[in-house]
């Protein structure tokens, strides 16, 4: 088999790969995560951050339009940790698992629903067994005395 050969057999692997429900399933929950996880990111640092920034200025006096920035702890040397930033990520991994949660959560019981409805229903009848050699004799012979 020549380069070409091993090319083409290796592009058809390749296809028969890539195109399989699964993987194109896959993707698609890749990039649709992606999308939530800005969205749930912009709520956190647009929404809840500058709301808990707002809660804490109100008691020590900051300007609450600093949003991030103003939760942050400055050591003596100036150091700044910006635990605002922590606390943003926290809170944004908290969204996102609880609604990945309770998506799986729905999704495995509708499956499980399927499931049942499928075990439960009526099964057709088994087919009367094949009489046997002997039944069928004694139906001839009955048959004949009858007439």
């Amino acid at each position: 088999m020549g380069i070409k050969g091993k090319a083409s057999s290796l592009l058809e692997e390749f296809k028969a790969f890539a195109f399989k429900g699964n993987i194109v399933d896959m993707a698609i929950g890749v990039i649709i995560g992606g999308a939530f996880g800005k969205i749930v990111t912009s709520f956190v640092n647009d929404i809840v951050m500058p709301s808990v920034t707002a809660i804490i200025a109100m008691g020590g006096g900051k300007d609450a339009g600093e949003g991030l920035k103003s939760l942050a702890f400055t050591t003596a040397e100036g150091v700044s940790i910006p635990y605002g930033n922590f606390i943003g990520g926290i809170i944004d991994f908290l969204i996102v698992a609880i609604v990945v949660f309770i998506v799986m959560k729905k999704f495995l019981g509708f499956m499980q629903n399927m499931r049942k409805k499928e075990e439960e229903a009526p099964a057709a009848p088994p087919a009367p067994p094949e009489p046997s050699a002997e039944e069928k004799l004694l139906t001839e012979i009955r048959d004949l005395l009858k007439k």
